[in-house]
């Protein structure tokens, strides 16, 4: 039994070796968050001790780190070059660097979600590339619910917990969280000070008035206020003098900016609090931050450096620059990518959101949708999800993509370890005569990996004949007097066909004459064997069949390859299993 000491030295050696391996990948400095992740990959029994080994991981990646890049790498290829030729080989591409990182302590970045719907597909840039980045530079990523609007986008606790579990299987943990509805009191306390300060000021004007004045590049007649009168114009937004609509609270901009919604935008906004009560504060608060103030004193506060968003937030950042230099701050360095489309896949809240209300789709994770609660059920993995997202990078350009780009990211990381099982779709009867004598097929459950083991299907006969199952759609490929051959079994020769029947004769054994035959091989199992099986396709379809005996073996959440069908995930083991299909 190896002592405490020993245990320790070892500890500290496999910390060091993938500190210095993440510091090789990334430019030289290591991330601390990266190396415990990859250490409790590797060694989840050392779990329970997270606390502890967190403060030997950060003694040593700060030793790492101050070596140089050379130093480093020479290491590692002393050491351990078998780590070194596989980062060769599997050599991806690394995010560019952030614009201006020298002048900040420390990188922050920022996910800010609104939690009033399930996050899909089109939130895995901003998540995973302010994630990428905050590990790059060993900084910190925050995650802030934005639901400071309890009437139109509305919020629920629901959403909340499934966005922190979405976020929690994607890889991407945070350093801090923040819900913008606790935040109200700071929120009020900054909008008080602009208001003296007559940065900002309450209008009452109707909309279309106020739109009228900002179109000519006129000031409304509140504008002209003193701070004075809108302190106490505020006073009656808070206090219930003004109802809902009544009453906004302004920033000044530029009445001659070129764009008009620039222009004297709004930062509060009156909410009837028993029309319309907010699910985590209730009837607590009647006057709402809008989008622009709440999230633009909240980067500021929060130490936000570099805010990765799509370029559809430019003009938020023209807003929002106003507010920063009336409260005298510098503006977080903004990197805006382009849009980015998923061919085939909704990714607006609004709809997903209706479809489920109506019933067209039955839940978050119907198989047609792109939510990451689908993509979790159908076996799509977080790792192939965010190394899209790291080779799409924040390019400004707008990027499309189809489901077969995420498929392809899947499949390189599944195929090497999901185990083959035969899965018969609508089964047909073949039965084949003149076989002389009882086949055993030993079938490896994964073709390049025999030590994961194998599977035997046991072909009986009766009298002269063996009778195995066979997929209805191979009677596409199938005519009579051709030869086919039962894969890892025998050939035979068709002799009829009919529609829930194949009558055959045996041809031969040997593989080497199929092949030289070239005939096509199927798949298939023993008659009077099996358990019934039923996959769920993306369509939301069902395909039914029976699936070799060997299949009870799996377990839940276990991707498994259904041969010449697809990759699935096993969603259900009982009487029935049930799989969601992956892709091919």
């Amino acid at each position: 039994m190896k002592s405490s000491s020993e245990e320790d030295r070892e500890l500290r050696e496999t910390v060091k070796k993938l500190a210095l391996i993440n510091a090789v990948s990334f430019q030289g400095k290591a991330s601390e968050k990266s190396v415990l992740g990859k250490l409790l990959a590797e060694k989840p029994d050392l779990r329970t001790r997270a606390k502890a080994i967190t403060t030997i991981i950060s003694e040593v990646v700060r030793k790492v780190n101050e070596m140089p890049l050379s130093e480093q790498r020479s290491i590692v290829v002393q050491k351990w070059p078998e780590a070194s030729r596989k980062e060769k080989r599997e050599e991806r591409r690394i995010l560019p660097p952030l614009p201006n990182v020298e002048k900040y302590k420390q990188v922050v970045t920022r996910f800010a979600p609104n939690p009033d719907c399930v996050l899909h597909l089109g939130s895995a840039r901003a998540i995973v590339l302010s994630y990428e980045y905050a590990g790059m530079y060993n900084g910190r990523f925050i995650l802030r619910f934005e639901d400071t609007d309890p009437r139109l986008k509305k919020s629920t606790l629901q959403f909340i917990e499934s966005i922190r579990e979405d976020l929690h299987w994607l890889g991407c943990d945070w350093d801090a969280e923040y819900i913008q509805s606790d935040r109200l009191p700071t929120h009020y306390e900054y909008a008080e000070r602009l208001v003296k300060e007559a940065h900002a000021y309450v209008c009452t004007c109707l909309p279309k008035t106020f739109r009228d004045f900002t179109l000519r590049n006129e000031p409304c007649p509140c504008r002209n206020l003193t701070p004075e009168e809108n302190m106490q114009r505020w006073r009656s937004m808070l206090n219930g003098s003004y109802q809902e609509g009544e009453a906004v609270l302004r920033i000044k901009t530029d009445l001659n900016h070129p764009n008009p919604a620039v222009r004297d935008w709004p930062a509060f906004r009156i909410i009837d609090p028993k029309r319309y009560p907010h699910p985590r504060v209730g009837e607590k608060y009647r006057v709402w931050p809008l989008y622009n103030f709440a999230c633009g004193v909240d980067d500021h506060l929060m130490g936000v450096t570099h805010i990765i968003r799509g370029k559809e937030h430019l003009t938020n950042q023209r807003r929002q620059e106003y507010l920063f230099n009336h409260l005298g701050w510098h503006y977080p360095e903004a990197i805006h990518y382009g849009r980015l489309k998923i061919v085939g896949a909704s990714l607006s809240k609004s709809e997903i959101l209706r479809g489920v209300k109506s019933g067209l789709y039955q839940s978050w994770d119907d198989p047609r949708l792109a939510t990451f609660a689908t993509l979790r059920r159908r076996g799509i993995g977080p790792g192939a999800i965010r190394q899209m997202i790291i080779d799409v990078g924040p390019r400004p350009a707008d990027i499309v993509l189809s489901w077969e780009n995420l498929y392809a990211y899947n499949r390189k990381l599944i195929d090497p370890i999901a185990k083959r099982f035969f899965f018969i779709q609508d089964p047909i009867s073949l039965v084949v005569k003149n076989v002389a004598e009882v086949f055993v097929a030993k079938i490896p459950f994964h073709p390049d990996h025999p030590d994961v083991g194998y599977r035997q299907l046991k072909v009986d006969l009766t009298g002269n004949e063996a009778h195995v199952l066979v997929s209805k759609r191979d009677l596409a490929t199938i005519e009579e007097n051709s030869i086919i051959r039962l894969m890892e079994l025998f050939n035979f020769k068709v002799e009829t066909i009919e529609e829930n029947r194949i009558a055959a004769t045996f041809h031969s054994k040997s593989y080497e004459e199929a092949r030289k035959l070239n005939v096509p091989l199927i798949h298939w199992i023993p008659a009077d064997t099996g358990t019934s099986c039923r996959a769920i396709m993306p369509d939301g379809s069902k395909v039914t069949g029976v699936g070799e005996d060997a299949l009870r073996s799996v377990h839940t959440d276990e991707i498994v390859q259904f041969e010449r069908f697809g990759f699935v995930r096993i969603d259900r083991v009982d009487e029935e299993i049930v799989a969601y299909f992956a892709h091919r």
